[in-house]
């Protein structure tokens, strides 16, 4: 009798770890990913005119982080090739997360604890990366190369100038091509490495942001606990990563890293996806004084499209952080900075990025200012800082 029960028992166990496995990636994502409840957008023939001519770029997503095929259109999230396509999206950033600390908030959080490892297990990422940051951020490189190799050329894989002239050429040609281009979010994916920089960058990695949601080896987060500078660790990471001529992202890093960086970097940095302090003061956002700071040496802000960034996500509320971020740091230094699919609920998806168009032109904004933002600026940007 007590073996049968066992084997009764054993086998409910069994099953539910299988449905677990093939439903629990997308139940986790569905409940993360959300886009809020809303009226189709009313999109005058005007927006309309001058979304279709735009080239749209966004600095950060991280689609790659759950278990879909960016090459097929979705029920969930927000962002996969057919999205982009419909949404006219000729370049997006794809940011690979290996960490998040359980509490995630804005304030203060520890290094304790980490989320991405129970969604790794569930979603069935190779068993490297149960415990190597490392190796998570090498596994999401080679998702996105796979699919670049299976997209007959729908997708291109951004690896210098030349990666990104194709993909202009494209759509010069009538094609609806779109441009990947590799990013780390947070610099704690080299796992104490110095080595690892050009270790990611012959994975693909073109660009790399120095924190998230906690300290790490390189130095202080804007969320973390010590709010301090780099580190003597942080100060090697940068100065190897000018070298490689890789991108460097500033997003989530602390203020004291932002001063630090700003001293010693020879390329222009970015903020891939914030809000801006003035329009919208939260925690999430560095000052504006740094936003300036950042702008003059050439750098790009790019705007999201979460409420603890602007305040308010509908695309009217996007479109005025985006209006106060050209008044505060000048026009061709503003792009889009969605963090698409970084567990946050949106009011529009990719497909509907003629919303933002619409709004843009309500606030009042002249077609080259739209063209800019839209793209034209991130575009321009990697035009002048890929790799030969």
């Amino acid at each position: 009798m007590l073996k049968k029960i066992f084997i009764a028992v054993t086998t409910l166990v069994v099953i539910a770890a299988i449905v677990g496995f093939i439903l629990g990636p997308g139940y986790l994502e569905k409940g993360l990913n959300q886009v809020a409840d809303h009226q189709p957008y009313d999109i005058s023939e005007e927006a309309r005119t001058l979304h279709s001519s735009l080239l749209v770029a966004d600095l950060h997503s991280d689609t790659l982080l759950w278990n879909r095929d960016v090459l097929e259109r979705g029920n969930r999230g927000h962002v996969d090739i057919p999205r982009l396509v419909e949404g006219g999206v000729a370049v997006q950033v794809f940011s690979t997360v290996t960490k998040a600390p359980k509490a995630l908030n804005y304030e203060k959080n520890t290094a304790d604890s980490d989320q991405i490892t129970g969604a790794a297990i569930l979603q069935r990422w190779p068993i490297r990366t149960w415990d190597s940051l490392y190796e998570r951020a090498k596994y999401q490189a080679l998702r996105l190369g796979r699919a670049a190799r299976q997209s007959d050329g729908g997708l291109i894989l951004l690896l210098n100038k030349p990666d990104l002239e194709t993909v202009l050429q494209a759509h010069a040609n009538g094609s609806d091509v779109v441009g990947g281009l590799l990013a780390t979010e947070g610099s704690h994916a080299l796992d104490g490495s110095l080595d690892n920089i050009q270790n990611l960058y012959s994975a693909g990695f073109r660009m790399m942001s120095l924190h998230h949601f906690f300290d790490n080896k390189l130095g202080g987060s804007l969320h973390g606990i010590s709010k301090a500078g780099l580190t003597k660790f942080g100060r090697q990471a940068v100065q190897e990563m000018n070298r490689l001529e890789i991108i460097i992202d500033v997003a989530h890093s602390s203020e004291a890293v932002v001063d630090d960086v700003l001293a010693l970097s020879s390329s222009p940095l970015v903020v891939s996806h914030t809000g801006v302090r003035g329009a919208c003061d939260s925690p999430r956002n560095i000052s504006d004084d740094h936003m300036q700071r950042i702008a003059a040496r050439g750098g790009l802000i790019g705007i999201g499209y979460w409420e603890s960034a602007v305040c308010d996500a509908t695309p009217d509320g996007v479109a005025k952080s985006i209006a106060y971020a050209i008044d505060l740091v000048g026009e061709e230094h503003v792009a889009l900075g969605s963090d698409y699919d970084g567990a946050i609920t949106v009011f529009f998806d990719t497909s509907e990025l003629a919303a933002l168009t619409q709004s843009l032109l309500k606030q009042g904004f002249n077609a080259r200012q739209i063209r800019a933002v839209m793209g034209g600026n991130e575009i321009r940007f990697f035009q002048q800082q890929l790799p030969k």
